[in-house]
């Protein structure tokens, strides 16, 4: 009934509302430039305090950004109100919200502040999230600029992940300006970290943040067999954020009539592993997507068809088709279960096939790319167990060196048993639930032969 109810919740396509639906508007981006104004900005560079270079070059980015369509920006401030003697942690303050063409805004609120205080980065970046409105379809991106580290004994980084893990802002953007190499290591945890040790490179550093951030980016995923041909398609694909464990995308993999992908809208501004789900799984760490450019991705996913089967034309005692259990060759670990007579796609390789029968039997096969391998199991026979007496008892498969294996327990409640069993030789062992001793049990060979039904009477003459 479960699998009735999913299926008649599919459309066809002449259905699918999202077939004729207008296109989607296009989304807002929110960059929230988060300035450093403390204490140490004032330090020279290059013949001009830091704070100077820093104000200049934002608000000239600002202009510059005032005509772009879908855009807002933001300017929060922190290490401005209060003096360094005062070691104040909460020296943080929203200074232009958000608002599309308020570049003038923001260049006019840049001349009146000034870089004094303290580096309470971690507080700015918590009082940040309230700095954006509740939208969930924006983009919202953060970038920091900062001459120096925390100074608070907070966490900025803890902070940033937690953030981002709510979807309050990508992944940031961090500028370190003026600062040796060394500096960064304590803030590339935060986001994308920048050097920009000389006022040529913040310059360019900030062009280049914005153009990641605005470009539009296409990813095309090939799916290909042994030989490299994109021929694999109709895999589910999972686009996994790499910083915070989430999938941002889930798509289904598509091909067109001449074998091309289609291209996808993927945001740059966020670092993915790429999952393939095949079975087993490729997974890509680290995908190499450049933002601003259509990017083409090829993974090898041969794959070939398991099909699991009752191969004789015999009647089935089992009363369904029978599951198996698919595992790599050799591995103990369970890849998948396959329900019985279902075609299942694997990748190409060597398998371990536990069919579901009693007892279990396992094959080892080969899945060629294209191909489909047939796995079987032979036509079981029926165990009928005559007795009016209820108990307790198992059954065990005896082996070719005389030793035997437990293979199920026979029902408690019930006296009169019939199992499906495949060929092969047998013992029975059973104590009634009366009897008052284990030397009351009952021990029986037996043989099960294909579609045919084996009685064994217990405490029979």
């Amino acid at each position: 009934m479960g699998l009735a109810l999913c299926l008649t919740t599919l459309r066809s396509p002449a259905q699918n509302p999202a077939q004729n639906a207008p296109p989607e508007r296009p989304k807002v981006t929110r960059i929230l430039f988060l300035l450093d104004a403390s204490g140490s900005m004032m330090a020279p560079w290059e013949g001009t305090p830091r704070w100077e270079v820093a104000k200049r070059l934002l608000a000239k980015m600002a202009d510059s950004l005032n005509a772009y369509p879908n855009l807002q920006l933001g300017l929060r401030v922190y290490g401005h109100q209060h003096p360094n003697a005062e070691q104040n942690c909460e020296d943080s303050r929203l200074e232009v919200p958000f608002a599309p063409k308020n570049a003038a805004a923001i260049k006019a609120k840049l001349k009146t502040l000034k870089a004094q205080g303290n580096t309470p980065i971690t507080y700015s970046l918590g009082q940040s999230a309230q700095d954006f409105p509740v939208d969930k379809t924006s983009r919202n991106v953060l970038l920091l600029i900062t001459d120096g580290v925390e100074s608070c004994h907070g966490d900025p980084c803890a902070v940033s992940l937690a953030l981002q893990r709510k979807h309050i802002f990508l992944k940031p953007f961090v500028i370190g300006i003026g600062a040796e190499k060394e500096f960064g290591k304590a803030l590339e945890c935060l986001g994308r970290y920048y050097n920009a040790a000389e006022v040529k490179t913040f310059r360019t550093v900030l062009n280049d943040v914005i153009a990641q951030t605005l470009a539009k980016t296409t990813v095309a995923v090939n799916l290909t067999d042994e030989a490299g041909r994109p021929v694999e398609t109709s895999v589910n694909m999972t686009f996994v954020n790499n910083v915070t464990g989430q999938p941002e995308y889930n798509y289904v993999h598509y091909r067109d009539a001449a074998g091309k992908a289609d291209v996808l809208d993927i945001d740059a501004l966020q670092t993915y592993d790429l999952v393939v789900n095949t079975v087993p799984p490729v997974r890509q760490a680290n995908v190499p997507i450049r933002a601003g450019k259509a990017n083409v991705l090829t993974y090898k996913t041969p794959q070939g068809t398991l099909w699991v089967q009752n191969t004789t034309l015999s009647p089935n005692p089992y009363g369904a088709p029978v599951p198996a259990v698919v595992r790599a060759a050799g591995s103990a670990a369970t890849l998948l279960a396959v329900p019985g007579g279902a075609r299942q796609k694997l990748l190409a390789g060597t398998y371990d096939v536990e069919i579901l029968t009693l007892p279990r039997t396992v094959q080892r096969v080969r899945i060629s790319q294209g191909q489909t391998t047939t796995v079987g199991y032979a036509a079981p026979g029926t165990l009928n167990i005559t007795t009016d007496l209820k108990g307790y008892g198992s059954v065990y498969r005896l082996n070719d060196d005389e030793s035997q294996t437990w293979l199920c327990n026979l029902p408690e409640a019930s006296s009169k048993v019939n199992l499906a069993m495949q060929p092969g030789q047998y013992r029975l062992v059973f104590r009634t639930s009366t009897s008052q001793g284990s030397k009351y049990t009952d021990v029986r060979n037996f043989s099960i032969r294909s579609a045919q039904t084996s009685s064994v009477s217990i405490f029979g003459r």
